[in-house]
């Protein structure tokens, strides 16, 4: 059929094409559509089979340029003539239109207006076409669809060249008082509650050409009312002339007066939310006016439309400093909501008498986890504990010289008031959660399985929340407990321990005496080391790997991402990097043992009187280490169990990882038939794409921070951003933490992420900003280790030390200084790095 009605229910997007399904659509919707017909594929198919037309084209355009092809094609089209047949049928509709009525000549292409991509503009449209000159308007439509923008942007998109057929649309003409286009979401922010009307006076070419500067007009869609308006400088205007259209200035009365006053603009505004209705999207629609009266020449989904995004931002809360070390190394990545919702839950239960009445410990800086530093630093010194920010140094690593840190805007009073019955408060809660704690390590890993297997058999909703409420809740409350009552056992035991044998005895030696902490006991921090070494070795199978390792990993406090016990190619993966260190873990503990033993020999000769209760004492500090790790490994095996509740919850409601997009409390109140929160999911869908787009921010934050504009900024620092400018100079070597001693050469490998991990070969230095859990299997092979982020008391220290690599963590700058592939030198005992070679 070459010839179809405007409303025919045949003209889908094969025979009409996008406009003209589209149009088709809106007419048998009955929204003010001008009359007209469709011109469909069959027509155009039938004139390039003639001749060999179509094998000419496909030669065109694979033989010359896009611009030299597109001439080619239009004078192959212009020399042909249209079939007789095909000219009858579209005259006779055009006679049903009226006596020689002005039309519209619109192109409608099959890979147009598709709401993943926008053809808009790629082919052309004839206005005020009449009697002999339409068919040759529709001949040339069909050239249009060999323009050399047209094969471009279907090169550029992947569409298939052979495949496209053009449909031609045409409608009567609106002798248009006025055009333009209207937007049911504002193309600019993406904002779903505003509808963005773009007016000019004539004909609407001048406006969906650029030459004019249209009113723009916004209505609210919640009482529909007119919230914003602006006239335009409206110069220019197209106008009907005999033999087609032509651009002329505007008359100076009209070119400041509003095109519509505001009850005309609330009612094409209800057209436009309509239409939306309609297609269940944001639109795009062109529109007319005539007499008052507004008639839709075009509509098709907006393409490329900014999501409204929420801002996920602590820092403007009030001028703190803000870091990203030691806990933030453990969630290195941009939080979904569901899992900011649960480590808040965790921070509450883990870290309560770190808390300060009217300020939030934690915050979330562009969906990633900081801490509010400030807080502790005021704490210290209302508190006359100066000298004490030494130990808060080995846990979230050393402040730049000379950086200002702002305090709480509170008095020294007030904190004392607030704080000592806190700690109190502590004192007995860590008293008891320390009794319960062993009890508690025994059986968290069964207990995380049955719950994990008891939230994926759960059968109904109402089964599931209440599975969350009597036993998920608790049980993670239990965990978060247990660490708490482990990281604070033996006070400052752990800081102070190691600073009194460094004095006794030096780096070197202090270090390696304090290893060993898995010596009576598995030490969690090398339990995925620990466990693919015993699965390699057949000691174990995967499916024990997976229940007792397989909750550990770079990402595990992220409950979206799958955990390694989950995903096989993970266990292969790392099972297919091991054949040559497979035994070098084994040789490195054994190695490290033995300097342990000779350590303590030399200092059993030098200090015989003290060696026993030195003795007892890293004994002491080895046992925290051990049940700080272990505990630790349980609160993620815990956010393993959460994982399997939300998926669960997912599958039961029907809105699969959406939920991931909501917190915990708004995942619940959807499980018991409140679907009010899903309206959440697109926007914080979008933000979190918005945010996870961008590079990790700095370590350390000082006030009001964009990331957005941070990111953009080709100066950008990843140690350090201070809002109050200047700031503490880069420094131009790379310092940090003594991690573990030892000085070795080698080449610098700089990964961002663990996956990664297999550009580190065996005797490479390990150069990164961070490292987790996720790292661990990557240190066997590393010569050494240098880190952005870090302190004695983090992850890549605890490790090294274990194995006897050199470590220099918490530098601040290495990833920023050190080239991938340069040689540079490593010393853990000192706490420097050299680099040597380009």
């Amino acid at each position: 059929m070459n010839v179809l009605p405007l409303h025919d229910t045949a003209a889908d997007l094969a025979l009409a094409g996008g406009k003209g399904a589209s149009l088709a659509r809106l007419a048998r919707a009955g929204l003010p559509v001008p009359a007209g017909f469709h011109i469909t594929t069959d027509a155009y198919r039938d004139f390039v089979s003639r001749d060999g037309l179509h094998d000419l084209i496909m030669e065109t355009i694979s033989s010359a340029p896009p611009e030299q092809a597109a001439r080619r094609i239009a004078a192959l089209f212009a020399e042909r003539d249209m079939p007789p047949e095909t000219a009858a049928e579209i005259r006779a509709a055009h006679a049903e239109l009226g006596d020689d009525v002005p039309v519209a000549v619109r192109s409608s292409a099959t890979a147009e207006d598709l709401p993943e991509m926008s053809f808009a503009g790629q082919q052309d449209t004839y206005l005020n076409i009449r009697g002999d000159a339409l068919p040759d308007a529709v001949k040339r439509c069909w050239a249009s669809l060999w323009t050399a923008r047209a094969i471009a942007y279907r090169t550029g998109n992947q569409v298939p060249q052979d495949d496209v057929a053009l449909a031609v649309v045409v409608q009567e003409l609106v002798p248009a008082d006025a055009a333009g286009v209207l937007f049911t979401a504002d193309p600019v922010t993406g904002a779903r509650d505003r509808i963005v009307i773009n007016a000019s006076w004539g004909l609407g070419e001048a406006v969906v050409g650029g030459q004019v500067t249209p009113d723009t007009v916004v209505v609210g869609r919640s009482g529909y009312e007119v919230v914003e308006e602006h006239v335009g400088d409206k110069s220019v205007m197209t106008v009907r002339t005999p033999g087609g259209t032509r651009e002329e200035p505007v008359p100076g009365e009209l070119r400041r007066r509003p095109v519509l006053d505001r009850a005309q603009a609330v009612r094409l505004a209800r057209i436009g939310a309509r239409i939306e209705e309609l297609y269940g999207t944001a639109m795009d629609v062109e529109w007319a006016a005539h007499d008052g009266a507004f008639s839709i020449v075009q509509a098709r989904p907006i393409t490329g439309l900014r999501q409204p995004v929420e801002e996920w931002n602590d820092s403007l809360t009030g001028d703190y400093l803000w870091t990203g070390a030691n806990l933030g190394e453990a969630i290195p990545d941009v939080m979904t909501p569901c899992t900011w919702s649960l480590v808040q839950i965790f921070i509450h239960e883990a870290m309560s008498a770190s808390a300060m009445p009217g300020f939030d410990l934690v915050g979330n800086i562009g969906g990633r986890f900081y801490m509010n530093l400030s807080i502790v630093i005021s704490m210290a010194r209302a508190l006359g504990m100066q000298s004490r920010l030494g130990a808060i140094e080995q846990v979230f690593g050393k402040l730049p010289p000379g950086l200002d840190v702002p305090l709480l805007p509170t008095s020294r009073l007030r904190i004392v008031k607030d704080v000592l019955p806190l700690a109190f408060t502590l004192h007995k809660r860590v008293a008891a959660n320390l009794k319960k704690m062993p009890g508690f390590l025994a059986t968290a890993q069964p207990r995380c399985t049955a719950l994990r297997e008891r939230a994926a058999a759960a059968t109904t909703t109402g089964e599931l929340a209440g599975l969350w409420e009597k036993e998920l809740l608790p049980y993670f409350v239990e965990a978060c407990q247990a660490l708490e009552a482990a990281g604070r056992q033996g006070g400052s035991s752990l800081v102070w321990t190691r600073d009194r044998l460094r004095r006794m005895v030096g780096e070197i030696d202090a270090e390696a005496m304090l290893t060993g902490a898995g010596a009576d006991g598995e030490l969690a921090s090398l339990g995925p080391i620990v466990g693919l070494q015993r699965l390699a070795g057949g000691e174990i199978d995967r499916e024990t790997f997976a229940r007792v390792y397989g909750h550990r990993g770079a990402h595990e406090f992220e409950v979206s991402v799958a955990r390694p016990g989950e995903d096989p190619q993970w266990i292969d993966a790392q099972l297919a990097a091991m054949p040559g260190t497979r035994h070098q873990a084994g040789a490195l503990l054994d190695r490290q043992r033995e300097a342990r033993e000779a350590a303590w020999e030399r200092f059993e000769r030098r200090y015989p009187r003290k060696a026993a209760k030195t003795r007892l004492r890293v004994r002491r500090w080895n046992a925290i280490v051990r049940d700080r790790e272990t505990a630790r490994s349980e609160v993620i095996r815990a956010f393993w169990a959460l994982r399997a509740f939300v998926r669960r919850a997912g599958e039961l409601t029907g809105h699969g990882d959406d939920l991931f997009f909501l917190s915990i409390q708004e995942i619940l109140a959807v499980l018991r038939g409140d679907d009010g929160p899903l309206a959440e999911v697109a926007i914080r869908r979008a933000t979190y794409e918005r945010y996870t787009a961008l590079p990790a921010y700095p370590t350390l934050i000082v006030g009001r921070f964009d990331p957005v504009r941070w990111a953009a900024d080709p100066e950008r620092r990843g140690d350090l951003f201070d809002a109050r400018g200047g700031g503490a100079p880069v420094s131009d070597t790379v310092t940090g933490f003594p991690g573990a001693p030892g000085i070795v050469e080698g080449v610098a490998r700089v990964i961002a992420d663990p996956e990664d991990g297999d550009r580190l070969a065996p005797g490479e230095i390990l150069v990164t900003t961070l490292t987790n859990i996720g790292w661990t299997p990557m240190f066997p092979r590393a010569a050494a280790v240098v880190t952005d982020m870090g302190a004695p008391l983090s992850h890549a220290s605890i490790v090294a030390r274990e194995l006897g690599i050199p470590a220099v963590v918490g530098t601040g700058n290495a990833t920023m200084r050190l080239p991938d592939g340069a040689r540079i030198r490593v010393d853990g005992e000192r706490g420097t790095v050299e680099l040597l070679t380009p």
